[in-house]
């Protein structure tokens, strides 16, 4: 779909210019391959690489490469970020990103989450479904509290995604959390982080209305990924998040927030709609992320 804007393109630049502008304010830093997948997918990589240089040129976009590293990471300079927010391809009032800020500690836990985003997008691609460019937005902040100051408390989750798909001839809407462990945590912070969507479960605001409901139409799932480790080491991972989440008092009772764990490896090699989720409400049973069982030809 086009998008109209109100401030004319620098001439000679690709159709795709605002839509890969978006991708880069948002999602904060995207590599070649992936601003490939997003939105050249059917192009050659050299193709990709040619469209960045024609906007790095013309200085909408700017790229740096991390230490022991030979990939560019590339992100939206600040006036590609208002280009982009003039053609009204933004929502929000998302800041440019600096070369070191991009090439810090967190780009490997951003690009990461982007993996996840780009797994779903590319499901809904095949399955003719709706899961856009811009279907997942980074760091989403839900209050815990109503309090001010210090008083107010706040989860931020790594994404929310959105997906929009037909069933029995009627559209669903899915809404998840996503946090992204790069094994950089211990065992019981991982489990602690994720035991905190219980408490936003149960939130409250004026008139004892939970506080979520604000937002969405029903809780979304959480979906935790795993990555940053052999896959031996994130299956213990796994199961051992698992196990302690199960006992954790936060999360006693059946009418908690559906969690479940997947290895960041099997969901871009296999897709979301492959049984390799394991749910904390029955973690013996590998389920897609719409909780649908394992068929006998995966197992």
């Amino acid at each position: 779909m086009a998008t109209e804007t109100s401030a004319p393109l620098p001439s000679g630049l690709p159709e795709a210019t605002v839509e890969i502008l978006a991708s880069l304010a948002q999602h904060r830093v995207l590599t070649t391959e992936q601003v490939r997948e997003i939105h050249l997918p059917d192009n050659h990589p050299r193709w990709a690489q040619q469209v960045l240089g024609r906007l790095h040129r013309a200085g909408l976009v700017a790229f740096t490469r991390p230490p022991h590293s030979g990939q560019r990471l590339w992100f939206a300079t600040e006036r590609g970020v208002r280009l982009a927010r003039e053609a009204h391809a933004l929502e929000g009032n998302l800041r440019p990103l600096q070369a070191a800020e991009v090439a810090g500690q967190l780009q490997a836990h951003t690009l990461a989450v982007n993996e996840v985003g780009i797994a779903f997008l590319r499901a809904a691609r095949e399955r003719g479904d709706e899961c856009g460019s811009l279907a997942w937005r980074h760091e989403v902040a839900h209050p815990l509290s109503r309090g001010r100051g210090r008083r107010r408390r706040t989860l931020f989750a790594d994404a929310v995604l959105t997906y929009l798909r037909e069933e029995d001839g009627r559209l669903a809407l899915e809404q998840r959390f996503l946090e992204l462990d790069r094994a950089t945590l211990t065992v019981d912070r991982l489990v602690a982080e994720l035991a905190r969507y219980a408490e936003l479960h149960r939130a409250k605001g004026p008139g004892s209305e939970a506080i979520w409901k604000e937002r969405y139409p029903r809780f979304p799932k959480v979906h935790c990924v795993l990555a940053g480790a052999s896959r031996p080491a994130l299956e213990r991972r796994r199961s051992s998040t698992l196990a302690l989440l199960r006992s954790h008092p936060q999360l006693a009772g059946a009418r908690g927030p559906r969690i479940s764990i997947c290895l960041l490896e099997e969901l871009r090699a296999r897709g979301p709609f492959a049984p390799i989720f394991r749910e904390l409400r029955d973690p013996g049973r590998a389920v897609d992320w719409l909780g649908g069982g394992e068929s006998e030809g995966d197992k």
